[in-house]
């Protein structure tokens, strides 16, 4: 079976807003991580506390901005971060976004 990739923008029609949109959620952002860290991974993550249609949504911001690649693999969405062309587009800026986002406390609700 193979599997057939989701829409998702064109290298050369990413957004800085779009983008930083993307990463301007936490829970968006340990999808990011973990989509880089895990290459072709499920959607589905271990240890979130968030509904599915919630973290639907999410990959589906993260997608629409170009931010991850997504696969249909039967009854599973795989996942990868565009690193190449995050890079190629915006120089420097995942890995910006990724080492400030380490050293921020965890996110509380007020």
């Amino acid at each position: 079976m193979d599997m057939r990739l989701l829409p998702e923008p064109a290298p050369e029609t990413l957004t800085l807003a779009s983008v930083l949109y993307a990463f301007g959620d936490p829970v968006r952002l340990k999808l990011v991580r973990r989509a880089g860290s895990e290459p072709g991974g499920p959607c589905a993550v271990e240890g979130l506390d968030v509904p599915k249609s919630t973290l639907t949504n999410h990959w589906r911001i993260l997608r629409e901005a170009g931010v991850v690649r997504m696969a249909v693999d039967g009854r599973y969405r795989r996942t990868w971060l565009r690193t190449d062309d995050l890079n190629d587009r915006f120089p420097g800026l995942l890995d910006t976004i990724l080492n400030l986002s380490d050293r921020e406390p965890p996110h509380r609700a007020v």
